[in-house]
């Protein structure tokens, strides 16, 4: 199948029969579930009839300098796993009892590919391990039901077909990925990106892919989803002024940046191109095996991102730096010692928002949730440019920030929190700003109580933990 461009259509056992397949360290875990289990099997049930059933495509990169012919699965890794695991399960449950020869011949003929894989194939991720091993015992349950007849082994192995496409360049098989998951597929944007920034790997830092995406790989699918659309994509948008309400593959753009290898000489890339050198030279002198320092890029959460391997090790900064400061932050306690926010031990005042922020009794609102996210982006950003300089007035200016909006709202919604930053961007003062009192003096109004709708049907105004605070804070009469 080398230097194969168009698509082959292939069955189950087509497929299976190319004894070269393989699942390259870049990949993600495997995470199909015994619920994918169902829905399949549900699928073939429904088409049995039908004279085939296509299951989708799979898209595989072969290297045109590789000796054995290896196809490493670029797209449609879950499937095929999935596939091979029934086919086993197939052999190992039902090979002995079958009644049509010609099925016995088939699994005895797809028997040493699928076990060759078998044994040679192993996978970093826990996650895969233990969704593997799930999902082979419940096939082997399914297949061996006297209700999986031979009609649905023959359905299976030689009416449920595939798309299969071969390419011999890695940039043009996760160029291709990318745009056919961009036409309508049902990717997370986060995987989308991947695939871009794997495909935007320079030439001679192939061989680093595995280790730039293993944290990537490590973390659930949710914690990636929620760091871009919750965090990183809202503080970019925000700090350009731009909507930023959902996160989705039409927004995946926004972290797509250069090739530092590829782009032209101009000015504004001299910058970047001095610091992503300088780093790796750095980290690659012999000394540092001496001393053990390592230099990490300077990633800036509004800077133009560089695409490949810079990219996952931003993701990767990110997802450390967040996940820190938004667990300090939200962190609860008993004691009445002072909060601690990357290395800042906070002020008096600053202790109490942040506890107050964690205990108040709306908290779980929509609403509440959606200025919580407002107040956290604001924080996350200020600490990414100024460190934990002035820490504790910046907690307080952006909760007077975050929350006068919530006081003043009876009804806060995903598009009064897009537009209330809009209309008072505290995301572009700090974007602009040279040092941290460029955005502490940011000037913030005073809120009337003729003007606090949040308890407007209660009138228990008294009771608001949030209007103490302002009150406490003189920021409310």
């Amino acid at each position: 199948m080398k230097n194969t461009l168009d698509k082959t259509v292939l069955s189950v056992k087509g497929l299976l029969n190319l004894t070269e397949i393989a699942i390259p360290a870049y990949q993600r875990p495997y995470k199909w579930t015994v619920k994918n289990i169902s829905e399949l099997f549900a699928d073939i049930n429904s088409h049995l009839d039908k004279s085939a059933y296509r299951l989708g495509s799979v898209v595989f990169h072969q290297a045109e300098s590789d000796a054995e012919n290896r196809l490493d699965i670029v797209d449609g890794q879950q499937r095929t796993l999935t596939l091979i695991l029934a086919v086993w399960a197939l052999i190992e449950t039902r090979l002995a009892g079958l009644e049509r020869q010609d099925l016995q011949e088939t699994l005895v003929q797809l028997r040493p590919s699928v076990e060759s894989f078998m044994k040679r194939q192993r996978f970093a991720s826990q996650v895969s391990e233990y969704n593997l091993y799930q999902n082979y015992q419940e096939l082997k349950r399914r297949v061996s039901h006297r209700e999986f007849s031979e009609q649905h082994i023959d359905f299976l192995l030689n009416h449920c077909q595939v798309v299969v496409f071969v390419l011999t360049d890695l940039s043009e098989a996760f160029q291709f990925f990318d745009s056919q998951n961009a036409r309508g597929r049902d990717l997370d944007p986060h995987d989308l990106l991947k695939a871009f920034h794997l495909r935007e790997f320079a030439s001679h830092e192939v061989e680093l892919k595995a280790a730039s995406v293993a944290h990537w790989e490590g973390l659930p699918s949710d914690d990636l989803a929620n760091l871009f659309a919750s965090y990183l994509y809202r503080v970019r948008q925000w700090s350009q002024g731009n909507s930023a309400r959902f996160f989705g593959k039409d927004e995946v753009g926004l972290f797509k940046g250069i090739n530092i290898d590829q782009i032209g000489q101009f000015p504004y890339v001299e910058s970047l191109r001095m610091a992503h050198h300088f780093v790796d030279d750095y980290n690659n002198q012999y000394q540092r095996k001496i001393d053990g320092q390592k230099m990490r890029f300077p990633f800036h959460l509004d800077q133009m991102i560089i695409n490949g391997r810079r990219f996952f090790e931003m993701a990767e900064h990110y997802q450390q730096q967040v996940s820190a400061i938004i667990s300090c932050e939200h962190a609860t306690s008993h004691t009445q010692q002072p909060l601690v926010i990357q290395g800042v031990v906070l002020s008096e005042m600053a202790t109490q928002i942040l506890r107050t922020l964690n205990s108040y009794r709306n908290r779980y609102r929509t609403g509440d949730q959606y200025i919580r996210t407002m107040f956290d982006c604001a924080l996350i950003f200020y600490i990414d440019k100024f460190g934990g300089q002035s820490l504790s007035v910046a907690i307080e200016k952006s909760f007077i920030w975050a929350y006068r909006c919530r006081i003043r709202q009876q009804v806060v919604q995903l598009a009064t929190m897009d537009k209330y930053v809009l209309d008072n961007n505290l995301f572009r003062v700090i974007k602009e700003a040279r040092v941290p009192g460029d955005v502490l003096s940011m000037p913030l109004l005073t809120i009337r109580a003729s003007e606090n709708n949040n308890n407007r049907r209660t009138g228990n105004h008294e009771q608001d933990e949030l209007v103490r605070l302002f009150k406490e804070m003189n920021y409310y009469e």
